[in-house]
């Protein structure tokens, strides 16, 4: 799969189940909050999908490592004016709320 692509393929250490545990962590976000819940039509739905769930896992879902803080915080985050508005992602699966500038 990632043959002809400039990424490097390391393998870790033997024993080591905890050396790669935020990227499995990841993983496992991916999986139970998006692959699992969709039936894929093809190819583009199955590409489409996790990046949908990336750009709404970085932009606009809260983290508890982060004190419930957004990893990249919009424009939009902190206005206390405003009418509220949902943005949905991948046919209202994951929902975004937030308030639109005054």
């Amino acid at each position: 799969m990632l043959e002809g692509s400039p990424t490097k393929t390391v393998l870790p250490p033997p024993y080591s189940p905890n050396l790669n545990a935020n990227f499995e962590r990841y993983i496992r976000s991916v999986k139970s909050g998006c692959i699992s819940r969709i039936i894929f039509f093809g190819e583009r739905s199955l590409r489409r999908a996790p990046t949908q769930f990336e750009a709404h896992y970085h932009d606009e879902r809260n983290h508890q490592g982060l004190g419930n803080n957004l990893i990249e915080a919009g424009e939009e985050v902190g206005h206390i004016e405003g009418n509220i508005t949902c943005r949905n992602r991948l046919g209202g699966m994951l929902r975004y709320y937030y308030r639109q500038a005054a």
